[in-house]
Order: structure tokens, then sequence, then C-alpha cells
């Protein structure tokens, strides 16, 4: 059976041809994602980063956090056991 997955319209990000193991940054813990997850977790690392280094006077903070809540929602949505384990 064919993965029907996909990355949404809106991203912009990079999108790999492989998976790879993830570990969270605080916990520890580690997951196994599939390329298109993997590439959904790297736009949100990034997007976290980028928020974290440029402070909300950045002009560009709103539509980062959007894009950060949108693809918070696809990944809860596509994986939850792997978003609990590295993103909540």
């Amino acid at each position: 059976m064919k993965n029907k997955t996909q990355l949404p319209k809106w991203f912009n990000g990079t999108t790999y041809k492989d998976g790879d193991t993830v570990e969270n940054r605080f916990s520890g813990e580690t997951y196994k994602l599939t390329n298109l997850e993997l590439s959904m977790y790297d736009f949100i690392m990034g997007a976290t980063m980028t928020l974290e280094m440029s402070g909300i006077f950045n002009p560009n903070s709103i539509a980062i956090q959007k894009d950060l809540r949108k693809g918070l929602d696809w990944f809860r949505k596509h994986n939850i056991k792997a978003y609990m384990v590295l993103l909540d």
C-alpha cells in the first residue's frame, strides 16, 4: 500500500529523500521519522530557532509563528506518537 502522506502546499522547506532518527534536545528520547516527517521536523526546529534568536520585535515573527503553528498541527495530525516524543 502506498503512503498517502504529503507535505502541505504552504511548506517551503527542504524535502528529504530519506528519513532518520531524531533525538529530543531536552529528554534525549529518540524517534525514527520518515523523510516527510523529518522534513517537517527540521522546518519546525528552524522556525523555533529563528524565533528564539530574533525575538518578538522581528517584523517577520508573526509569519514565522503562523508557519510554526501550521507545522506543529501537521506533525500532530500525521504522527502523534513522534510529536509527543519530539515536540510536546
